[in-house]
């Protein structure tokens, strides 16, 4: 099935990020990968009418030891 129609937005910082969440508040979902969303968008359990992808935002994507444990971002 073909998700319902949606803006996708891709911003370059955390306050852009932040911003984006707070000017659509309820409307916007944040994709920080889309394994477990974009099968629900396809199915249409969820419908957001906008995707903020983290994948661009400096410090959110990572994956790091530290102290002995593995960090992971988004």
């Amino acid at each position: 099935m073909i998700p319902a129609s949606f803006e996708y937005r891709a911003p370059k910082s955390l306050e852009e990020t932040l911003d984006l969440l707070h000017q659509h508040p309820g409307e916007a979902r944040v994709l920080a990968g889309g394994q477990s969303l974009i099968p629900l968008m396809k199915l249409r359990f969820a419908q957001p009418k906008m995707l903020v992808d983290l994948q661009h935002v400096p410090g959110l994507s990572y994956l790091r030891e530290e102290e002995g444990f593995l960090k992971v971002g988004a």
